[in-house]
């Protein structure tokens, strides 16, 4: 097993990882944000990869000040591995380069497995909501 950025022709296999952990949405296009993702110097996405399959993957980006990961999905048969911990280690090694203050992500309410996780990982819960307005339909 190996950690590498996601190749341009590697979006559909971790679009469908995301869709099998349960992470799209009907009003998000995965792919857009993937790509969108890789074509800046500040974003990326970083996936395991086994036996030429995408196990696991996070995107990671930098806003100037803080790094945010989304996407973090490890593929259902190979849960139980470590493989969240060692993708997450991954995005913080890879915003070492930009120096980012505090790393940031976003958990769906009531999703107490996952906030279980990040809390072994070292995230604690803010106390603060999020507030978002659609710019496009």
């Amino acid at each position: 097993m190996h950690i590498e950025e996601l190749r341009a022709s590697q979006i559909p296999e971790v679009v469908q990882l995301w869709h099998d952990a349960g992470l799209t949405r009907p009003w998000n296009d995965p792919a857009a944000d993937a790509r969108q993702a890789l074509a800046t110097e500040t974003s990326t996405v970083l996936v395991a990869v086994e036996n030429d399959a995408i196990i696991a993957s996070v995107m990671v980006g930098f806003d100037g000040h803080k790094g945010w990961v989304y996407y973090v999905a490890v593929a259902p048969g190979q849960q139980g591995r470590g493989l969240g911990r060692i993708i997450m280690d991954a995005a913080i090694k890879w915003l070492e380069k930009f120096e980012a203050v505090e790393l940031m992500l976003l958990v769906r309410e009531g999703n107490e497995q996952v906030q279980g996780f990040y809390e072994s990982l070292g995230f604690g819960r803010d106390e603060v909501f999020v507030m978002s307005r659609r710019l496009q339909s």
